[in-house]
């Protein structure tokens, strides 16, 4: 088991879904603009999405086939917990992302809050290659980092921030010019506590070449 690994399985052992400081009963904004993007019986996968309830509404709301992705088994088992029988339909991995080599090509890619924990050259690229190879030409990619603004930890560990243009500059530096940006937006996040957190939002749009 890696470093990581055991910090994020440790973190998801230690407090309730509900008590994690990024939860979000609906997760409003990130289900905007998956729904603006993803057609029913498009190919979608949610990035690092630990307990997220995404997969839950998606389910309900007839789309898939779905595939969730995270570096925790232990978050992995809050969600399958959650959806029971539901959770049947989806296709599970557990992954470091930074590594992971996808076996297909999906149409919408949704990452809230992974990119910004890529402290490392090395796995930033990691990061973009999986990317690459998973998001089919025409593909949507969603991702949601720390604002500028934003935290600079998160469970305990650094962040990278980022405003729309400069996380827009970190894909081109990498991948140069395979990704345009669709969309941007700003979005406050309030933890169950009560805090603060500012994001923002990007959607890219992969060129086909």
């Amino acid at each position: 088991m890696s470093d990581a690994q055991e910090h994020w399985d440790g973190v998801y052992g230690a407090r309730s879904e509900g008590e994690l400081t990024w939860f979000e009963a609906t997760p409003a904004l990130s289900l905007e603009l998956v729904r603006a993007h993803l057609h029913p019986g498009d190919p979608f996968i949610d990035i690092g999405a630990g307990a997220s309830r995404l997969v839950d509404v998606l389910l309900e709301e007839g789309f898939g086939p779905i595939t969730v992705l995270d570096l925790s088994g232990a978050a992995l088992a809050v969600s399958r917990q959650r959806l029971g029988a539901l959770g049947d339909d989806v296709a599970w991995i557990e992954a470091d992302i930074t590594t992971w080599e996808p076996d297909r090509t999906y149409a919408v890619w949704h990452d809230r809050a992974v990119f910004h924990f890529l402290t490392a050259a090395d796995d930033r690229d990691g990061y973009v290659r999986a990317l690459s190879a998973a998001l089919r030409p025409g593909g949507i990619a969603i991702i949601a980092t720390f604002a500028e603004d934003g935290p600079e930890k998160c469970s305990g560990l650094p962040v990278v921030r980022y405003a729309p243009e400069a996380l827009a500059l970190e894909l081109d530096s990498l991948l140069p010019g395979r990704f345009e940006t669709l969309d941007a937006r700003r979005h406050m996040h309030i933890t169950p506590k009560g805090n603060r957190q500012s994001f923002q939002y990007s959607v890219f749009r992969r060129r086909d070449r």
